[in-house]
């Protein structure tokens, strides 16, 4: 594989993965944030180049310290043959199966070459499939890259009657000092590798939060390396009352108007869950969300 670390080249690469959205969008997120000042400490690599099948991100090797640390320890791919990857995902090189890793895709094709791969390294794997949800500018993406982290002050935060006068709620980005209220109540959550982790997206990367009167957050939302949306959560004390709906409104105008890539995932798909995201325009698209969590012997949970 060939390690990309040229603008030039990261840019190009950029610009190619748009023509493959939504299968892509996973390593097109993640591209995207290397772009802009890589906080996670990415590296892209690729099978061949200028023509390439494969797309891997990885954390740089500096990243992945902790052998037990699966919210570090994530690959994120895109194969235009994904029959084929058995073969590259095999290789100690690109994947170390000697860690508690997570492989994460937008394509179920990837499923028999990564677990052929870490069955040749005795490693157990288990699979989750969700459902991918994006709206339809994603699939008009504009892949110019000139899109860059801004401030909130500068996007502006309009006013409404909704949030002025019915329930006193401020719409502002959550801040570092918020991550522990998001990790007791992330399901994925809930530990101290999970926390550094909060931490780390909303210190670097994009965030929505709805502040109540005495100025705590009480619905919020982050964004992953990748570009995906998640953690959703509000207080149930404020659930049923069109909150989220106006925070997720919010913050895909902001996300449009800096020109960022977003998507969203959920593991529990019904009817209900595909008219709330139908309130702000988001869809199901057929391709799924996927992925492998591995467990080399040593470390295979009880």
């Amino acid at each position: 594989m060939i390690l990309l670390d040229n603008s030039q080249k990261l840019l190009t690469l950029y610009k190619s993965l748009a023509s493959s959205i939504p299968e892509s969008l996973k390593v097109y997120g993640s591209v995207y944030h290397i772009n802009h000042g890589n906080p996670f400490n990415m590296e892209v690599l690729v099978d061949s180049w200028p023509e390439y099948q494969m797309v891997i991100i990885r954390p740089q090797k500096q990243e992945m310290t902790d052998d037990m640390d699966s919210y570090t320890n994530v690959y994120r791919i895109f194969s235009k043959d994904p029959q084929k990857s058995q073969e590259v995902l095999k290789n100690c090189e690109i994947i170390n199966w000697k860690q508690r890793l997570r492989i994460q895709g937008l394509q179920e094709s990837l499923d028999e070459g990564i677990r052929a791969a870490a069955f040749s390294k005795s490693v157990k794997v288990e699979y989750s499939r969700a459902g991918l949800f994006i709206t339809e500018d994603i699939l008009k993406f504009n892949a110019s890259n000139k899109s860059k982290l801004g401030s909130w002050a500068e996007t502006g935060h309009p006013a409404d009657e909704f949030e002025r006068e019915t329930l006193n709620l401020k719409y502002a980005q959550l801040d570092v000092s918020h991550s522990g209220l998001v990790n007791d109540n992330w399901n994925l959550g809930k530990n101290e590798k999970s926390l550094r982790y909060i931490n780390r997206c909303i210190g670097a990367l994009p965030t929505a939060c709805m502040l109540g009167p005495e100025e705590a957050p009480i619905s919020w939302l982050t964004m992953d390396p990748s570009c995906e949306v998640g953690m959703a959560y509000s207080m149930e004390k404020y659930r049923r009352r069109g909150i989220m709906v106006q925070l997720m409104l919010r913050f895909r105008k902001y996300l449009r108007q800096k020109n960022i890539p977003y998507y969203f995932s959920k593991l529990d798909v019904n009817e209900k869950y595909r008219r709330f995201m139908g309130q702000y325009g988001g869809f199901e698209v057929s391709c799924g969300w996927h992925q492998w969590t591995c467990y080399p012997q040593n470390l295979v949970p009880f």
